[in-house]
């Protein structure tokens, strides 16, 4: 942040009553919608500047009208404020262009793009188109809470998750928590998507007429988020993506093989062991009802990963399930959990919603 920024008064260490002051940008997108949402409910931020480059002096609620009401217009993003957290919500290599000028007006950067979440420039040439500032990659820190939350107090460049790789991770996490999987073994991801994944810019595949009633591969093999799970579960897994008919929700399916037996209570032991005391993981598998498994209908709007499985005893296979809000817990609410973390506030503020039943297709 400016020595500028400092003085004013507009930005620095949060006010005594807790409050800091936020930016998003790139905030007319669907995920830039839903940060300025959790934002705007949030009691400890206060959105000065929402950008973006198409609706300059546009108010928000034009754009975004479940959030009608509010004064905000969208601004340049070239002229940025001075603010304590600035959030963006922009594509693919924008980001690591403009990383300058956003840690010049924030404090704490927030990066909801794959810019920043990969660990050395080789991969961002193997997977990506390279990148423009490899010297940062060592200060970013990764923002899955529920995998390094400890990593994430006082962090002043956060890489939020990715949405598929988000699903992956916490399914699969728990079975090498507990020494079930070791990262030798074959791991198979298969995740289907909703619409919304591919931005408010989506495209003909993301047309209503072309989407609806589909189960599409989209990618078959070389997802960019299948780099982000090996990274951070150790492993090679070969993953799979299908985009099906839902606006919401991110839904994977994982085969896996231990080498050794694993019973129903060893399951259960490995997940409760991981995530008995998160606030934002619900442990679904089995039982009675309709939904046994982890869905995406359960938690639309919300910040919540559902995660299950299942034992094929004859064929030694443990199928695990999990399924989140693309939305939330795989982009917007997870960058408001990190900030949260990274800010030393409750962990659970402006994220305590739920999810609605019934609700239509998410």
């Amino acid at each position: 942040m400016s020595e500028e920024a400092t003085a004013d008064g507009t930005s620095g260490e949060a006010t005594a009553d807790g409050q800091y002051t936020a930016s998003v940008v790139g905030g007319s997108g669907f995920t830039g919608g839903e940060l300025l949402r959790l934002l705007f409910g949030h009691p400890n931020f206060d959105v000065v500047q929402a950008t973006s480059r198409s609706y300059g002096n546009k108010t928000v609620g034009s754009v975004h009208p479940n959030l009608r009401g509010t004064e905000l217009r969208f601004s340049d993003p070239e002229d940025l404020e001075s603010v304590d957290v600035l959030f963006s919500c922009t594509p693919h290599g924008v980001s690591m262009e403009h990383i300058d000028a956003f840690r010049a007006a924030a404090d704490t950067v927030v990066d909801l793009s794959a810019d920043f979440r990969l660990d050395t420039e080789a991969e961002y040439d193997e997977w990506y188109d390279g990148h423009d500032r490899p010297e940062l990659l060592a200060e970013s820190e990764y923002a899955l809470p529920e995998l390094n939350r400890e990593s994430l107090p006082g962090a002043e460049l956060i890489a939020s998750g990715g949405c598929n790789a988000t699903a992956a991770i916490l399914g699969l996490k728990p079975l090498f928590d507990a020494g079930v999987l070791s990262g030798d073994e074959r791991i198979v991801v298969d995740v289907k998507v909703g619409s919304s994944e591919g931005g408010a810019g989506g495209g003909e595949a993301s047309s209503h007429p072309e989407r609806s009633g589909v189960v599409r591969p989209y990618a078959p093999t070389g997802h960019r988020h299948e780099a982000e799970i090996e990274a951070f579960l150790g492993t090679q897994v070969s993953f799979s993506a299908h985009a099906v008919d839902m606006t919401r929700g991110a839904s994977a399916t994982c085969h896996v093989y231990p080498d050794g037996p694993v019973s129903k209570a060893d399951l259960w032991k490995a997940y409760r062991g991981s995530y008995a005391e998160e606030p934002f993981v619900r442990i679904v598998s089995g039982g009675s009802g309709v939904y046994r498994y982890p869905e995406p209908k359960s938690v639309a709007g919300s910040n919540y990963a559902e995660v299950g499985f299942e034992l094929d005893p004859r064929n030694g296979r443990v199928v695990v399930f999990s399924a989140i809000d693309n939305m939330m817990k795989g982009s917007a609410g997870q960058a408001v959990h990190a900030a949260n973390v990274a800010l030393e506030l409750e962990e659970t503020a402006g994220l305590q919603f739920t999810g609605m039943h019934p609700v239509g297709a998410p």
